[in-house]
């Protein structure tokens, strides 16, 4: 319950910046309590789902792909490695860099986190209608590619 101590000045409740991070904080809490139930974390999904739509490639195109930093690819793709989800190969046009592509347990893993994710779309944005979902999508994107 909110207090007249703790409510949100009414002055940030119309500042975009301040919505969309505590919008952000919530989705972030969603997304990794739910990949968790999966033993999951986004940087997984991210790099599991890159591989499904653009095919093998060396780790920094696959960093580049999935919005990585390239300190944490590695220690990403060894953790999908442990769990069967990735292979590594030499690359045969230059042996210092390896091939990363996703197996068939990786697309079955894929596939159970876009069951998740889309219930946590959900959990997400229970308050809206199907509409205003759209809309909201919309929206951002725009403010992204603006």
């Amino acid at each position: 319950m909110t207090t007249a101590d703790d409510a949100t000045p009414s002055r940030l409740r119309d500042k975009p910046t301040w919505l969309i991070s505590q919008v952000s904080t919530l989705a972030h809490r969603l997304l990794a309590d739910g990949l968790a139930t999966a033993g999951a974390r986004g940087y997984h999904y991210r790099l599991l789902a890159a591989l499904q739509e653009s095919g093998p490639g060396s780790q920094a195109q696959l960093g580049r792909r999935a919005g990585l930093d390239r300190s944490d690819v590695v220690a990403a793709l060894n953790e999908l490695a442990g769990q069967g989800y990735i292979t590594r190969s030499p690359d045969p046009g230059d042996r210092r860099r390896n091939i990363i592509t996703i197996t068939p347990a990786g697309r079955r893993q894929l596939a159970r986190l876009d069951e998740l994710l889309a219930e946590i779309q959900d959990e997400l944005l229970a308050p809206l209608s199907a509409s205003q979902r759209q809309q909201l999508i919309l929206l951002l994107s725009q403010v992204l590619d603006g």
